[in-house]
């Protein structure tokens, strides 16, 4: 199942936080097994925005220059309100501070994971999809672990009909595991670890369209009064768009008199997670669809300053996002990185790519201690750090304020702007400074 001999850390999880963490523990010549629930990487995926502090740690690991070959960059962070006037910016850091990148790189999520899963290949480790941890059991040296491999069974004469089936069930012992698993997380819930929501969740139309729009080097952030709608250039003439739909329902769009101003009649959205999923799959996960023309209704209200023809349209669905804290990143042999720690609104990228720094922390502490036999006072301060950062991020403890002086519009809107910003820590704080604002 994951070759002859047990891992010295399992990861769980392999979207780019575990394949990541992964990568880090193999260079570091740690015994690391990786493992997925899912059948494939994922054809398609929300996070598409790698920070400059990413494309640094992606540079230690000989990947940043085939990542900028695929990704457009973006160089700028544009504050507009919803009259269309620009309210602000903020300019990306250099090259020399940026890793040499100097720019957000915008590239879809399985283009990346298909980078990290080649490079982990070369590094001797294969990633066991299809294998679903369901116990994992902590004592003080070793985690007990079962892992199922599952396996598609195809019944049915007339119309066939496909299940996931258990082909082998293995147990064994590992001294470490690392949950990369999202916001699903099972490792958090065998750690019985909880997940409190830190602020109201938000639904967001989402639309990948190709434009003749000429979008230069700028991500577009726009903020009404009760939303924040956030433009993307993606590489080959494409965008996307997403659009925050306050207190959005499926029955509410439809008015009255039987309009269906969204495009939205019949979808009955239902809840698994912390989205909301009807009919389109993204890997297991379902969303509901939205039409042409909710896209050109929010366009005309939303963005009448957007001059460029709408083309191909190849994703458009409503996606909810709720912010939420696991209470603790681990504890004793299990740990956590990534959506399975937090998860927080999309318009600044923030979980994943925090999630890529965590993952490089922690794959550090683990190998420093397998290799160097260096204390486990490591992962305690890495749960200490971990909180103290989201607690910041998700608005919980602290914030951003204006300075003296800053433009009246930007410091009434401070607290808004804190997830929209594409970074973190003092790159955060840094962009945040160009516009006038400062961490409380």
């Amino acid at each position: 199942m994951l070759g002859t001999r047990n891992p010295e850390v399992l990861v769980v999880g392999a979207g780019p936080v575990g394949l990541l963490a992964a990568l880090k523990l193999a260079n570091r010549g740690v015994r690391v097994g990786i493992v997925d629930r899912e059948w494939r990487p994922g054809a398609h995926s929300y996070a598409l925005a790698l920070h400059a502090r990413s494309l640094a740690l992606l540079d230690e690991l000989g990947l940043r220059d085939r990542v900028l070959e695929a990704a457009y960059p973006v160089r700028t962070v544009a504050v507009y309100d919803d009259a269309g006037e620009r309210r602000a910016e903020m300019r990306l850091p250099g090259g020399d501070e940026a890793g040499g990148a100097g720019c957000v790189a915008v590239m879809r999520q399985d283009a990346l994971e298909k980078l990290l899963a080649d490079a982990l290949k070369r590094a001797g480790v294969k990633v066991a999809w299809n294998h679903e941890v369901v116990r994992l059991v902590p004592e003080d040296d070793r985690v007990g672990v079962t892992i199922n491999e599952l396996a598609k069974d195809t019944v049915g004469y007339a119309v066939a009909h496909t299940n996931w089936v258990v082909a082998r069930s293995s147990d064994f012992n590992v001294p470490w595991v690392v949950g990369a698993d999202g916001h699903r997380s099972s490792v958090r819930r065998m750690l019985s670890v909880g997940f409190a929501e830190s602020g109201p969740a938000q639904h967001f139309a989402v639309f990948e369209f190709k434009t003749t729009a000429d979008l230069g080097d700028e991500m577009r952030l726009v903020l009404g009064e009760q939303t924040a709608d956030v433009l993307w250039p993606l590489p080959d003439g494409y965008c996307r768009f997403s659009f925050e739909l306050p207190d959005f329902s499926a029955s509410q769009a439809i008015s009255e008199k039987g309009s269906d101003p969204l495009g939205l009649r019949g979808l009955t959205p239902f809840r698994i997670g912390t989205k909301s999923r009807v009919p389109v799959e993204i890997g297991t996960a379902r969303f509901p669809v939205l039409s042409e023309e909710s896209l050109r209704t929010l366009l005309g209200e939303r963005a009448p300053w957007f001059e460029g023809e709408v083309e191909e349209i190849r994703w458009r669905i409503v996606v909810r996002f709720e912010r939420r804290l696991a209470e603790a990143f681990g504890r004793g042999r299990m740990w956590l990185a990534g959506d399975a720690g937090h998860i927080t609104g999309p318009a600044g990228m923030q979980s994943m790519n925090v999630g890529l720094r965590e993952a490089d922390e922690l794959a550090g502490i683990l190998a420093t201690v397998l290799r160097d036999r260096a204390p486990e006072e490591g992962v305690r301060e890495y749960n200490k750090k971990r909180l103290e950062e989201w607690q910041f991020l998700l608005g919980i403890e602290g914030g951003l304020v204006p300075k003296p002086g800053a433009d009246p519009w930007v410091a009434q809107n401070a607290g808004r702007l804190l997830p929209c910003i594409p970074a973190a820590g003092d790159d955060l704080e840094a962009l945040a400074a160009q516009i006038g604002l400062e961490r409380q």
